[in-house]
């Protein structure tokens, strides 16, 4: 759930920190006190869009800063945390985002800059903002698929998963077909192309590590005189008259002697005889090194073209000398599909045509289950429509499905329909026109979706509009049920929403210093019977506005009674 949330010099909100409790939160206050500019920041600390303008003016940047808590340590942010790298830590989840007036974002999740794509996908598993004139993926027909297989949950998913093993094998198996049905133009074309390309990979006779055996030696002979000059040094040194080891060999010859009259010095003598010989070995090699090495400037000439030459190659086929062999190794197979097309496009089309028949099967089941699921939608729906007084409308589910053209998502188009008054067609949901008819029909979706979408907050922005009496009684006790499974947030001119509220807060807008403010009050018993009061009567509370609030708060506490102890 939002637990916090911070908002500083965001358009008439100067600084506001509101902490929210679990349940129904309800918003309210006179219009334009700023309710709505709650819901827009909450809008952008999810991904929304944003501009300079939301920055209260006189100032250099707005921010806004959300921590949720999250008690499912499988929900679906987790997964997405994972994919970017952020680290949950106790279930937390801190979101900010900072807008300067320059109109630059700057994102942040757990105290790491992410883009705003990132924050989008990150949000839109923590909040689902809905409005009235905002339907989200509930009225986007290319959403009611996804949905219905989100309502299937694990049986629909299998076979999804299954449909797409297959899928996938078909794609491949038809791009190979396609390509090796071009033209004979193209054909002969690619095959002169790949033929040139193997010609000079097999002309150039790579051996494996060669570069790396070919710089080697060309660092070796850019260094040959240094080199020589110090093993000759070297040499000399320890071999002639007078020079290392005529000396170590008279210390020797010393030590011989002290040795054979005091035991004691014998480990010395052994010690220093040991290291005469090994000098000598050492200086024996040293002379076999000048002896052979030899200078040839015309084999770095050589060197030189041979990496050129190999670079080129490298520019071509693969950044290393094994991926330039593995290319050929590809193109070869290549050149011998093509010179023998007839041969393999045979092959393919039976592969083809085996994969497809899997395919279609594959296809079937998950279409079947689909419907199978619509089905249970279709009576849900019909459920909430009627407690929110439709028991006339009728909701269906309908499928186009082709079995000649396959998707990742199989071979059905699916979308909501819905008839509102008894006699009338049924049309796609999206068409449906009246404000309050569409706020219930939106309202019965989100209480069955809001259970399988995972989101930690739901959001109803107005979605009461233009329903009262009965009706708005039926829309409150609705919202509240949604509350039970998930933190709802809703901004409502409804006194009956208003007193299903586990959480009041109150809305006003102050001006101080000659500057407009937000201010958010929590109401306790008292004050919501004055708010509930104004909603119902307007700027004029009397005694009965009281005595009718005092019922309605009363009325709202018997409801959720008997809506979840049964009684």
């Amino acid at each position: 759930m939002l637990a916090e949330l911070s908002i500083k010099n965001f358009a008439i909100i100067e600084a506001l920190s509101i902490s929210f409790e679990k349940g129904l939160t309800v918003l309210t206050g006179e219009t334009g006190a700023g309710k709505s500019i709650i819901i827009d920041a909450i809008h952008l600390l999810v991904g929304g869009r944003g501009s300079a303008e939301f920055v209260r003016h006189g100032e250099e940047k707005a921010e806004i800063e959300g921590l949720f808590q999250l008690d499912d340590p499988n929900h679906p942010v987790m997964i997405k945390a994972l994919e970017f790298g952020i680290d949950i830590e106790e279930g937390m989840v801190v979101l900010r985002r900072d807008i300067s007036r320059t109109g630059k974002s700057v994102c942040r999740i757990n105290g790491k800059l992410v883009t705003i794509s990132t924050l989008r996908e990150i949000g839109g598993t923590l909040v689902d903002i809905h409005g009235q004139h905002e339907h989200q993926e509930l009225m986007d027909e290319t959403r009611h698929l996804p949905l219905l297989d989100q309502f299937g949950s694990e049986e629909i998913k299998d076979s999804l998963d299954e449909y797409i093993q297959v899928f996938r094998r078909y794609e491949h198996t038809l791009h190979k077909l396609k390509h090796l049905s071009e033209n004979d133009q193209q054909t002969a074309h690619r095959l002169d192309l790949i033929q040139f390309q193997l010609d000079e990979i097999q002309k150039a006779d790579l051996k494996p590590r060669e570069d790396e055996e070919l710089s080697e030696e060309k660092r070796k002979l850019g260094n040959f005189e240094r080199v020589f000059e110090a093993i000759q040094s070297g040499y000399t040194a320890l071999h002639g008259e007078q020079k290392g080891l005529d000396w170590i060999g008279m210390v020797m010859g010393y030590l011989e002697d002290a040795a054979t009259l005091d035991s004691a010095y014998k480990e010395i003598f052994e010690s220093i005889s040991n290291s005469f010989y090994q000098l000598e070995d050492a200086a024996r090699s040293l002379r076999n090194e000048l002896d052979v090495l030899e200078y040839d400037p015309g084999r770095l000439n050589e060197i030189d073209d041979r990496l050129n030459e190999i670079n080129q190659l490298k520019r071509k086929y693969g950044k290393t000398i094994d991926e330039i062999v593995e290319y050929a190794i590809k193109i070869e197979e290549e050149i011998e599909t093509l010179q023998n097309k007839e041969t393999h496009i045979g092959e393919l089309e039976k592969e083809l045509s085996s994969i497809r028949k899997d395919l279609v099967l594959e296809a079937k089941q998950l279409t079947e289950l689909r419907h199978k699921w619509a089905e249970k939608l279709t009576k849900l729906i019909h459920k909430e429509l009627k407690e929110l007084y439709m028991a006339k409308t009728v909701f269906d589910i309908r499928f186009e499905s082709d079995l000649q053209h396959f998707s990742k998502n199989g071979v059905d188009h699916v979308e909501f329909y819905i008839s509102t008054n008894p006699g009338e067609p049924l049309k796609p949901l999206s068409k449906v026109a009246s404000g309050g008819e569409l706020s219930r029909i939106m309202l019965a979706l989100k209480s069955i979706f809001s259970k399988h979408q995972g989101v930690t907050s739901i959001i109803f922005d107005e979605v009461d509009t233009g329903v009262s009496g009965r009706v708005a009684q039926s829309i409150a006790e609705k919202i509240y049920k949604v509350a039970s499974g998930s933190q709802v947030m809703c901004i409502s001119h409804l006194p009956q929403v208003a007193a299903m509220a586990d959480t009041h807060l109150f809305i006003a807008k102050i001006i101080k210093g000659g500057r407009t403010k937000t201010s958010v009050t929590p109401l306790g018993i008292e004050e919501k019977i004055k708010e509930i009061g104004r909603m119902i009567s307007g700027a004029e509370i009397t005694d009965l506005t009281k005595k009718h609030a005092e019922e309605l708060l009363y009325l709202a506490e018997e409801n959720k009674n008997r809506t979840f102890t049964g009684s």
